[in-house]
């Protein structure tokens, strides 16, 4: 992990990530941003039974409510394809690098983070690059099926919080939108682990 190890050591002693649990709701958090505040108090659960998304709190280690959520973020399944791309040559670009000839798919398969939400009382002290980390190595160490990406359909204004994360843009035609569609290669740091 690249991270600030002051974070690390904070965030591995006084905090846990767990699963959001079936009949478990949130009662209070506020990120900032009204949007993320209703997944995690409203939506969380309906997405966990539609199976569309598992939602992950971090909570303070000795608290067994959720009255006290640090922060969260929530995953799905999701893939890389030609799909995504303009053409079958952008498509051929991206894999290119990435994947042996008898490699090359034309699907990859990938995790999204749906949401990811910082309550305001800890933004600025790294806790969501820490989560990033945790994803990453999550997938790497945990993984339960192949997966090789990571996805996020980023808002504008936290791009840059993303790039500054190691995560890329998988096309350029999104560069205007209100949201941009961000990746990062899990093959990257496989070795470093």
């Amino acid at each position: 992990m690249n991270m600030n190890l002051d974070v690390f050591e904070e965030f591995s002693n006084h905090y846990d990530i767990r699963k959001l649990k079936k009949g478990e709701k949130v009662k209070s958090f506020d990120c900032g941003d009204d949007d993320l505040n209703d997944f995690i108090l409203r939506e969380a659960p309906l997405y966990r039974k539609a199976l569309l998304a598992v939602t992950y709190v971090i909570v303070p280690k000795e608290s067994k409510t959720l009255d006290e959520v640090l922060a969260f973020f929530s995953l799905s399944n999701d893939t890389i394809s030609i799909s995504n791309f303009l053409n079958k040559t952008e498509f051929n670009r991206f894999r290119r690098h990435r994947f042996a000839n008898e490699k090359r798919l034309k699907v990859y398969p990938a995790v999204k983070i749906g949401r990811l939400g910082i309550n305001r009382s800890i933004q600025g002290r790294g806790i969501g690059s820490f989560l990033l980390e945790f994803v990453k190595t999550y997938f790497i160490e945990e993984n339960k099926t192949g997966c090789r990406f990571l996805t996020i359909d980023a808002y504008a204004n936290a791009v840059p919080f993303y790039l500054k994360n190691d995560f890329a843009p998988l096309i350029t035609e999104d560069v205007e939108a209100p949201t941009r569609l961000l990746y990062f290669d899990l093959g990257n740091i496989v070795d470093d682990l």
